[in-house]
């Protein structure tokens, strides 16, 4: 079901207006669906019904501290990738053996944190790694719970900056080393191994090359086993893909993926864990602006609206589409105008598209970004000295401002004068 629609000529959150909600917080802003939300989770739920699994919401999509809430109420846990996103998720209610840790680069304060509070799992990402967990674990008196995030050396097929499974990518340990890696682990007497990790990339669009990766990560399953580790849990990270071009082909369902992960690993009895973040809030989240001003340029026209690449770096930095529609529907029959769509940033790179096709828009109208729920407000800066835009929940016919969106005087008294200065 669809939970952004327009109702009366006028584009709804739910039972909100998108108007409304202008009026009273002001634009720029996000506005996030929590009907939206709870279905997306409830789609991989059900794709995996019939096998044992647990699906921790990866939050570097939307960290929001009223998201991640409903994730937590409907059951799911949490994957982090910082000792700050871990902060949060704790925070949020979730309890730490309801919490993964991910990344690259986990610091000992970081580790022992999440050991103090509570942890699922710590997903290791190399050998310094793990040797310098089994030293916090050890001085803490504690056990880690461990896999090790294996790299497939498989293709993802996604952007070069979102793709994590090939041999040159930071992440994991290759998949030849992992028999090797794992018997070192199995000698640590502050680690205890209880599965394996692995995670390809983002905005999948293509089963192919999970299937491959999980093909993998089943027959090292058999090998470890064989080598006498209790491999019980899989972690298969997330990525799947949304449809940002409504025009184009729709990416596959998550019952598809479900399919995939039971014809490759579904015979191994393990727990199947899974990260979705981007396919959970992307959809459910709106970016609003207002048009600043209509500039007729040389051979073209320009809308220049009050968002900008600071509070939506997507398409700045990945060249991402977002579909973009007026807030107002336009009457039957108007014909698109073809724009680029810009920010007020003091930089070409603060574009949002070019030449678009949307309906005719004059200075004061509103516009929305679709898609715009992950990697949206969490990517924002204070760029230009831009204060971060609200972040609003709708559930129904309520909306309520999530995170407000600071003063100027409230950006400048984080800054601190010298006392030689003064």
């Amino acid at each position: 079901m669809e939970h952004f629609i327009y109702r009366d000529g006028i584009l709804h959150a739910e039972d909100v207006s998108l108007v409304e909600i202008a009026a009273k917080v002001g634009t720029p802003f996000y506005v996030y669906s929590t009907a939206t939300l709870q279905r997306h989770y409830q789609v991989f739920d059900e794709a995996l019904s019939g096998m044992e699994h647990f699906i921790c919401y990866a939050m570097k999509a939307n960290s929001n501290m009223a998201v991640l809430r409903i994730m937590a109420e409907m059951g799911a846990g949490m994957d982090v990738v910082s000792g700050g996103e871990y902060a949060r998720a704790i925070a949020a209610g979730v309890p730490g053996e309801h919490i993964v840790f991910s990344g690259v680069g986990k610091t000992r304060e970081e580790m022992a944190a999440a050991l103090r509070g509570g942890i699922r799992q710590f997903n290791i990402e190399s050998e310094p790694e793990m040797h310098v967990l089994n030293e916090v674990a050890l001085s803490l008196g504690t056990v880690a719970p461990i896999t090790v995030r294996v790299n497939p050396d498989v293709d993802a097929k996604t952007h070069a900056k979102i793709a994590t499974g090939k041999s040159e990518n930071k992440f994991g340990i290759p998949i030849a080393k992992a028999r090797a890696v794992y018997a070192e682990a199995a000698n640590l007497k502050g680690l205890e191994v209880v599965g394996i990790d692995v995670h390809i990339g983002s905005q999948l669009t293509d089963l192919t090359p999970y299937e491959n990766a999980f093909n993998k990560v089943a027959e090292l399953t058999e090998l470890l086993r064989e080598d006498g580790h209790n491999i019980r849990r899989l972690d298969l990270g997330g990525g799947l893909g949304i449809p940002y071009e409504r025009s184009n082909e729709a990416p596959p369902l998550p019952i598809e993926y479900g399919e995939v992960i039971r014809r490759t690993v579904g015979h191994l009895s393990c727990e199947i864990e899974i990260e979705p973040g981007r396919l959970i809030a992307g959809n459910a989240g709106l970016l609003v602006a207002t048009v600043v001003y209509r500039k007729e340029g040389e051979g073209r026209d320009f809308l220049i609206v009050d968002a900008a690449m600071n509070d939506l770096i997507r398409p700045a930095m990945y060249d991402a589409h977002h579909d973009i529609v007026a807030v107002v529907e336009p009457e039957v029959g108007v014909e698109p105008v073809p724009y680029d769509i810009v920010g007020p940033v003091c930089e070409t790179g603060d574009t949002f598209a070019k030449e678009r096709n949307i309906p005719p828009m004059e200075a004061g109208d509103l516009m929305a970004f679709r898609s715009a729920g992950a990697y949206g407000a969490v990517m924002a800066s204070e760029y230009n000295s831009r204060p971060l835009i609200p972040e609003v929940l709708v559930k129904d016919d309520q909306f309520a401002v999530v995170r407000a969106r600071p003063t100027y005087e409230e950006m400048i008294n984080r800054d601190t004068i010298p006392y030689w200065m003064t």
